[in-house]
């Protein structure tokens, strides 16, 4: 197959184009590099079976034309990070909901196969306030008041569910929808809040890692090969079309235990010390106390499930870090 990857250079996306051309298929990369890197996809530099077009998925014109020339549509493209959502609210929703909206309108006109990329943030407060020990994909959502910023990358998200579903549903769009919990791994950067290359990083230059709040909250952290391998496999599964599925790793750890396990891991004497919220991220901004996906309909539906622990995370992000790290000094 020839694949479109939207947001082909930033850190999933880079994974998977690695996967598509390991498997032989072709790859057309689109990608304004507002997040993502070249030189994630340093080692197809010179591979004729990827092609880069560096452009926005606000470009109706390039975004058709791209859509057109590929059997298959991975639309990864998005404002991520919880940094960049804090300190960009206006670009998250735009980017996220008008490109979301044009590159599914292309691939209903030329009946393209599409994965869409969403997030476990749809679940918002949910764990929180009820008995809710998993997240399920047709569980409730619990946001917060449209005054927290923070809730808007989630609404802005659920939008992007809501839109494939209903191009399924309308048009016959052979569609499928993941959410992805806490992806991790090398390339990873954690410029725009991404927690363990954040650790990580402060951990191999001996510095304090910052953890938010009292510490107590807890995630699960899926390795990025785990996320790609669960990505291509719904993409080839017609069963799954019209669904939403979780993708992701039911390990909890808390923050405060994850920036122990990084400095024991690593070797290093960082101090870690608790920031709150409001110091970090400005006045009235919520978070959630757990996260944890429910992974029974992947399974059911491709028999994937994750094969790589934490410590396997903390593993392949250090060593990535800490080559880019010589190599700087």
């Amino acid at each position: 197959m020839k694949v479109l990857v939207t947001g082909g250079a930033g850190f999933i996306g880079s994974h998977l184009v690695d996967a598509l051309r390991s498997r032989g298929d072709e790859v057309l990369v689109l990608d304004d590099l507002s997040t993502g890197q070249l030189e994630n996809l340093a080692t197809h530099e010179d591979d004729s079976g990827v092609e880069f077009i560096e452009a926005s998925v606000l470009e109706h014109r390039v975004v058709e034309d791209a859509v057109a020339r590929c059997d298959t549509v991975v639309h990864l493209a998005a404002a991520v990070g919880v940094k960049l959502i804090m300190e960009a609210p206006v670009s998250t929703i735009v980017t996220n909901v008008r490109g979301t909206e044009l590159v599914l309108e292309s691939a209903s006109r030329h009946g393209r196969p599409t994965f869409v990329a969403s997030t476990s943030e749809v679940y918002g407060k949910l764990m929180d306030h009820d008995d809710v020990e998993r997240l399920e994909e047709e569980c409730d959502w619990r946001l917060g008041s449209t005054s927290r910023r923070r809730w808007a990358y989630a609404c802005s998200k659920a939008l992007d569910e809501f839109l494939a579903l209903a191009h399924h549903d309308e048009h016959g769009l052979p569609v499928v929808v993941g959410r992805f919990f806490n992806t991790v791994g090398p390339r990873q950067t954690g410029r725009y809040g991404m927690v363990v290359p954040r650790f990580v990083e402060a951990a191999l230059r001996g510095e304090p890692l910052e953890v938010h709040g009292d510490g107590r909250q807890t995630r699960c952290f899926t390795h990025v090969s785990d996320a790609v391998e669960a990505a291509m496999g719904l993409i080839g599964c017609e069963s799954a079309w019209g669904r939403v599925f979780n993708i992701g790793n039911d390990e909890e750890v808390s923050m405060l235990e994850l920036a122990n396990r990084v400095v024991a891991f690593v070797g290093s004497d960082s101090a870690i010390l608790r920031v709150p919220y409001e110091d970090a991220y400005g006045p009235g901004f919520e978070d959630m106390r757990r996260r944890t996906p429910d992974l029974s309909r992947i399974r059911e539906a491709i028999g994937w499930s994750p094969s790589r622990d934490l410590d396997a995370i903390l593993g392949d992000v250090a060593d990535s870090i800490g080559a880019r790290l010589d190599a700087e000094s």
